[in-house]
Order: C-alpha cells, then structure tokens, then sequence
C-alpha cells in the first residue's frame, strides 16, 4: 500500500486540490481510502479523458469497487522471476524473412580447435588469450584449468579496486570445477571448448549458494536458492564460475551499491552498463568470458565503451530463467568476450528452450558456418564521409545496399514500456520504500503507477507496427552494419553483434571504436560468420588496456 509519505511527494504533481487531499490523506491514514467524485475529477489527466459530473457520479461506485479488487491482487504472493504476465513477446512475425529457412534442422559441422598454439610465458598474455586459444592449450594438456583459473582468481583480487567489477568472487566454486575439469580431461572426457574455462556472471545471474544482488543494497546479502538456466548449462559445459560481477542497481547504468565499475581503457571514466562488469572484466582480461543481459542496449553499449565483443542475441533464444527481469517482453541474455569466435562457442552453449522461459523456441545454430558472402547484402545508413568499415565489407565480397530506418515513431514514449514492467516487478520494494540506491528507478517506477492499461497497451500496439515495418525493412536486406538501430533493435527483438574496429589509421596502442552487425531474427550464426571474417581483416592487431600494477 502506498505511503503517507509517498502520497505527499506526489501531492504536488497532481495538482490535487487542499480539500480533496485532506480527506484522502484521512481515509489513507485510517486504512480505507474511500474514492469521490471529487477525487476522479482531479485524476482525470491520467486517463487524458474529460467527464461531466453525472458520468463522475457514476463512476465513483465501479472505482472504488476497482480498488477493493487491486487491493487483494496486491495480497497475491508472486515470483517476479517465475510468475510473469500472460502476454508474451513473439518477435517472429509471418512476414519474417526468417520464417521458412528457420524450420529446417541443420546438423552442426564438427568444431575444431586451432592446433598452433603456443603457451605464452607471461600470464598476462595468457589471461588476454581468446577463448578458443585458452581452450587448446587445455584440451592439449599443455594448460590446466587449476592453473588458468587461479591467474584469473588473482587478477580479479588485483584489479578489483581500480574497476570495482567484482561483486562477489566464486572462489570455491571455481576451485572444485576446475579440479573436476581437469580430472575430466586427464581421463579423456573432454567436454568441448568451454570445459575448463574461467568465466563471470552478471550479478543478476542467480547461482545457489552465492549472493545474487541485482546491484541494490536491499539484496547485498540475499541468497537465491536456484541457478540460473544459463550457469547450468556453462556448467554443463564445464565451465569455472569464478565471479559474480557487477550491474548498475537494477540494471541502469554502472553505479552499484560499492560505487561505479570503470573502464580499463580509463579508469576516470564508468564503463556504461548495465553490463558494467562483464565488459569492464573482459576488457581487462579478469575472466575468459562473461555472460551479460539487455533490454535497452546493456549489452551493446558498455561492450563499445570497453572496447569489448558483446552478442545481443534475438529475444526468445536464451531462457531467462533464474535471471533477474526487468521488462519481461525485452531482457536478453547474451555473451561478452574477446573474440568472435568466443562469442560463438558460448552462445552455442547457452541458447535453446529449458521448459522454464515461456517466451524461448529452438531455432537452429550452425557453427561454424560456411557462408557465400557474395550473396549477402548488407544494409547501411548514407553517411556524410566515407567509412572505412564498409570497405572492409567490399573487399569481403558483400553487396551493399543504402537504406533508411522507419521513421516516425514515438520511440521514446516506448521506453515507458520498461518502467511499467519494471514497476510492476519492483512493485513490493517501491511499496515499502526500500528504495536505496536505486539510481533514478525510484521516480521511473512511480512515474508508472500513472500509466493507464489502455496506454500501455497502445504502446505495445505501436511496438508491433514498428515490427512489422522494421521486418520489411529486414526483408530487403541479409544484415544491417552501424546503422545505428538500438533502439528499434531491442523493441523488435533483432539479434546485433558488436566488435572492436582497429581502423587503418588507428594509434597503435588506443582504445578501438566499435562496429555493429544486426541481423536476421534468429540469424546469430550469419551475423557471426560474417562478423569473423571482418575481424580477420584488422588492419592492425587488436591493442588491450594497460591497467597500473
């Protein structure tokens, strides 16, 4: 139930007059808000609809029974994380250019490792290694699990204080599967590229036995007696766990309750969020890989602004089980790391229906692909200059075609989608006022108590236009690149890649910028494909951060 403070914060913004107020305060106060006609007068703005006083009258009886009936709703005891709504966001429309190619089952071609990997002296070189390299020397018996999961453990102590990325170190955890890794392999079961492999958890992922703290104090010490769907099945895998990192407090941003996770490239600078540690502990190299999540672009934006490799992949292609949501109809789970090819091998691992997510199917995942790139048009923004990164696609054989995003649409009045979910899971917490550190939720989830369902339901109306014509968009087109489409992306639920750019002109030894591959709903292997090839024609090798020792 709202509080007498609340409802004297709000007050003001209401424009609610003195003598309707009071007596609502009275009623509040004494535990029955009765509602007048006074009172639906002054709350006729939410709504955006004018009444005469007869309709008023009316109304007064089928709102306060409506509040009788939310008030014993609010007494239903529901999981945020297991009870979400009814309506389910299905990105595939019969439109989709997807649709066909989807529903037939392509047997995987066989991965292999690279065999010419030599194990570098210097841990530091070894901790920076990709996945895919990591992985060799351990199938090669040259490199134990133990060995690369205590470099990675120590790295983690070491530079912990600089980019406060750690919320919790797994360190246990990470010890008994890494022995169970290398017992593994020593007896000929190997699992395939990730056995053995050091990895981080966005800490909204829940783990059994460890905090999961969704970046807010409130949760500091809580305990979630489940893992997520996603560290099963890296588990399975045999990947190590060996931290929980950081996310901005419910997933804004890189502020958390033990401050601001920053970047390596520099440390005077946040490393964006909400998947602050992820990025941030890939970048630095801290961990292998890590998994991080999005709704709003927490994939794409801390990965550009560390310089990282992050996958966003379509909605509905990794369960969210376990998982902390914010908005049921956008969160994504997706990989972090430092290669295409990592992102590959996790998202192979990671993605499928579990039984637990409604909104996941099993779509088909090829890796590696062979791809004709010749027969791929890739879609671009005209831009003012020239940019080098097309050209890399030219010389790749790609055909490129000039396009332009839809246009006209509210995008912004969108994003009330978000807080309106978001409220509604929240919902308790904003009730009691444990609202500290809650970055600007607070105001955002208040803000959406005022949301009608006719509105939010438009929202969503205007969410499937925007699909609709984005898909005819997509229907023109194999791929889009740097087109600039986060947004639209996360609402129609598109899958995007991004990946450092060394251009020709680069500073050796800077920070790169980022490119960014969208791609076809359930394309992720296509996006991939085309996505390493790119990254083999770097003009200069990819540089990494230098963090002070």
């Amino acid at each position: 139930m709202i509080t007498r403070r609340q409802i004297l914060q709000l007050v003001p913004t209401l424009g609610i007059s003195s003598a309707v107020f009071a007596r609502a305060l009275a009623q509040e106060t004494a535990g029955k808000l009765e509602v007048t006609r006074e009172m639906i007068a002054a709350a006729e703005w939410v709504s955006g609809i004018e009444l005469t006083e007869e309709q008023e009258e009316a109304l007064v009886k089928d709102i306060n029974s409506l509040h009788s009936q939310l008030a014993a709703l609010r007494k239903v005891e529901l999981d945020p994380q297991t009870d979400g709504p009814a309506l389910i966001m299905q990105p595939l429309l019969s439109n989709s250019k997807i649709a066909e190619a989807a529903s037939t089952n392509n047997k995987p071609a066989e991965y292999v490792l690279p065999k010419d990997v030599q194990l570098p002296a210097d841990e530091a070189d070894l901790a920076f290694m990709p996945v895919h390299k990591l992985a060799a020397l351990i199938q090669s018996k040259r490199l134990t699990s133990t060995d690369l999961t205590k470099v990675y453990l120590q790295r983690l102590k070491k530079y912990d204080p600089q980019l406060m990325c750690v919320v919790n170190l797994t360190e246990t955890l990470a010890m008994e599967q890494a022995k169970k890794a290398d017992e593994e392999i020593a007896a000929g079961r190997y699992l395939g590229p990730l056995h053995g492999i050091p990895w981080g958890a966005k800490d909204l992922i829940a783990v059994d036995g460890y905090p999961t703290t969704w970046g807010i104090p409130v949760f500091k010490d809580r305990i979630i007696p489940q893992t997520a769907t996603v560290a099963q099945r890296l588990s399975a895998a045999g990947a190590v766990l060996v931290a929980k990192l950081s996310l901005g407090a419910i997933a804004m941003g890189d502020k958390w309750f033990r401050g601001m996770t920053r970047n390596p490239w520099n440390l005077e600078q946040g490393s964006s969020g909400s998947s602050a540690g992820s990025c941030s502990a890939s970048s630095a190299g801290l961990v292998g890989f890590a998994l991080g999540s999005e709704t709003l672009g927490s994939i794409l934006s801390p990965s550009t602004r560390c310089a990282s490799h992050g996958l966003r992949p379509t909605f509905g292609r990794v369960s969210r089980s376990g998982c902390m949501p914010l908005s049921w109809s956008m969160d994504k789970i997706g990989p972090i790391g430092r290669s295409v090819e990592d992102l590959a091998l996790v998202f192979a691992a990671i993605q499928g229906s579990d039984g637990l997510d409604p909104t996941v199917v099993d779509r088909p995942f090829q890796w590696p692909m062979a791809v004709d790139f010749s027969k791929i048009t890739v879609g671009v923004v005209k831009k003012d200059k020239p940019d080098p990164a097309v050209d890399v696609l030219r010389e790749i054989g790609c055909q490129i075609k000039e396009i332009e995003l839809p246009g006209g649409y509210p995008l912004s009045a969108l994003f009330k989608i978000i807080d309106i979910e978001g409220a509604a899971v929240f919902d308790d917490l904003l009730r009691a006022g444990k609202t500290e550190g809650w970055n600007t939720w607070t105001q955002s989830f208040q803000s959406a108590q005022f949301v009608t369902a006719i509105d939010y339901l438009r929202m969503q109306r205007v969410r499937r236009k925007l699909m609709n014509e984005f898909e005819k968009l997509m229907n023109e087109v194999d791929l889009l690149f740097n087109t600039g489409d986060l947004v639209h992306t996360n609402f129609t639920g598109h899958p995007s890649l991004v990946m450092p750019y060394v251009a020709p002109d680069a500073q050796a030894g800077k920070k790169p910028s980022s490119v960014v591959f969208t791609g076809q709903l359930f394309g992720e292997a296509t996006i991939l494909a085309l996505a390493k090839e790119f990254e083999t024609r770097q003009a200069q090798p990819l540089p990494r951060p230098s963090l002070p020792s």
